[in-house]
């Protein structure tokens, strides 16, 4: 038997997921939701599954000189696949997405028209190290009735195979059209690309990611892309603000979690310190708050 080549993966899990969007598109909320439910709890039934793959992942990942940061955000544990399931219990909770009249009016005619939410049929998902995202974009998926194809970063590789064969088992057992949740998962970076060629069987393509990634999808796709952006984030602090709870909310904001995307890269203060604060150059990781910083600088570093 010939091999699959890389194109041939790709396309085939795409026109998968194709041929399931239709039958997804006609399920209830009720059936969707109860989809949801079955795959959080099959993510808790093979967490021990999904943390072994992950640790295969990190040994990867370590061994390539990987960024602890980089590593924060691969690494899985109970805690996380726990954190995984509740995300999408939560999206049950939510009301359903579809079927909802967004806008209506009367023309002059009389003909009466309306807007109304409908799934999009098939949503690509490129993103980079989180292998929870792998859940969460399908979860999304799911609840609004469109059939996903998943492309994750190959350094969760092995993390991202197990969770999204565990969710689509889950959602195929719970009614869902076999199909519905698929994954490139090949190391080759030419899979991504492959996906971005699909117009006509990949409906729209978000990236998720830095800019970079972010980039390259708005620049190489031929499907459809929802240019996402990158964001920054910041904490400005006032000559006025109270001293105590600055640094608290400074140093929660950057070292909570260093590897999360909305962690603080860099606060901005006035450059006048508060009165009886010593001055010098701004760090939130000592002992004492330095903040005379440079009026001339909006955009101190924080490390």
């Amino acid at each position: 038997m010939e091999r699959e080549t890389v194109r041939d993966q790709v396309r085939r899990i795409a026109e998968e997921a194709r041929a399931a969007s239709g039958a997804l598109a006609q399920t209830s909320a009720d059936e969707r939701n109860g989809a949801l439910a079955s795959m959080a709890a099959a993510l808790r039934s093979h967490a021990a599954a999904i943390v072994e793959a992950n640790g295969c992942d990190m040994d990867a990942a370590r061994k390539a000189g990987t960024k602890e940061g980089l590593l924060d955000r691969l690494m899985l544990d109970e805690d996380r696949v726990e954190a995984m399931a509740a995300a999408l219990e939560d999206l049950v909770a939510l009301p359903d997405p579809l079927g909802a009249v967004q806008q209506k009016r009367t023309l002059e005619s009389g003909i009466e028209l309306q807007r109304v939410s409908v799934p999009l049929g098939v949503v690509a998902v490129v993103y980079e190290a989180r292998p929870n995202v792998t859940a969460d974009a399908a979860g999304i998926c799911l609840k609004s009735g469109n059939a996903a194809v998943l492309r994750g970063g190959s350094m969760a590789a092995a993390s991202n195979e197990v969770i999204a064969r565990v969710l689509h088992e889950a959602a195929v057992e719970a009614g869902m059209p076999r199909g519905c949740i698929g994954a490139v998962t090949l190391a080759d970076r030419a899979a991504a690309d492959e996906l971005m060629q699909l117009h006509g069987v990949v409906d729209v393509l978000i990236p998720r990611g830095g800019a970079g990634l972010i980039r390259h999808c708005v620049e190489t796709s031929k499907v459809p892309v929802i240019e996402t952006g990158t964001g920054n984030c910041h904490v400005y602090v006032h000559e006025s603000a109270d001293y105590d709870k600055a640094r608290a909310i400074i140093v929660n904001a950057k070292c909570r979690r260093l590897g999360v995307c909305n962690a603080l890269p860099r606060p901005a203060a006035r450059p006048r310190c508060p009165p009886g604060k010593p001055t010098g150059r701004p760090s939130t990781l000592r002992p004492t708050w330095p903040c005379a910083w440079s009026a001339a600088s909006t955009r101190p570093s924080a490390t």
